[in-house]
């Protein structure tokens, strides 16, 4: 019985000292430059996206790829390499990747989208998570990687605007 009480008690003081809004790692939305991780629950990051750009007056992006996807490998190089415009995406943007491969391939979640082409294939959501644009990336290629202007022209049509 003692056991039971100093963990029941161990318990309540864990709950009571975990500050309020923190997220557990199970809801914690990954990190935009993280990998795609088919172990993830798509349908939870994406409520959880929805929740943290009606928090912040973002909009959400859903970066639907893979690890066995060239150009989504190069579409986060991109970014990387043009950090004005990852800050721009950020300030934005609630930028989520979202798994489609051999190893779970989101078929319930990604089949409440219109169909995808090729990838990284990004979907637009407003803040209550109504799709505003399917975008195919192609248009926004340029050569072996992504065009400046053609994706800093995407990013700021899609932005919500200005609280």
């Amino acid at each position: 019985m003692t056991r039971f009480l100093t963990t029941t008690a161990c318990l309540v003081v864990l709950a009571a000292s975990t500050p309020l809004g923190v997220q557990s790692p199970a809801t914690a939305l990954p990190d935009p430059t993280a990998k795609f991780d088919p172990a993830r629950d798509a349908d939870r990051d994406i409520a959880a996206a929805v929740a943290e750009a009606k928090r912040t007056g973002k909009r959400v992006i859903l970066d639907v790829g893979g690890e066995w996807c060239g150009w989504c490998h190069t579409l986060d190089r991109y970014f990387a390499e043009h950090q004005d415009l990852q800050k721009y995406r950020d300030a934005h943007y609630v930028w989520l990747k979202v798994n489609m491969s051999p190893e779970n391939e989101n078929r319930a979640v990604l089949s409440r989208y219109p169909h995808i082409n090729g990838y990284p294939h990004l979907f637009v959501l407003d803040q209550d998570g109504k799709l505003l644009q399917s975008q195919d990336t192609s248009p926004l290629e340029n050569g072996s990687s992504y065009d400046l202007a053609r994706m800093t022209e995407f990013l700021n049509k899609w932005a919500a605007p200005a609280r």
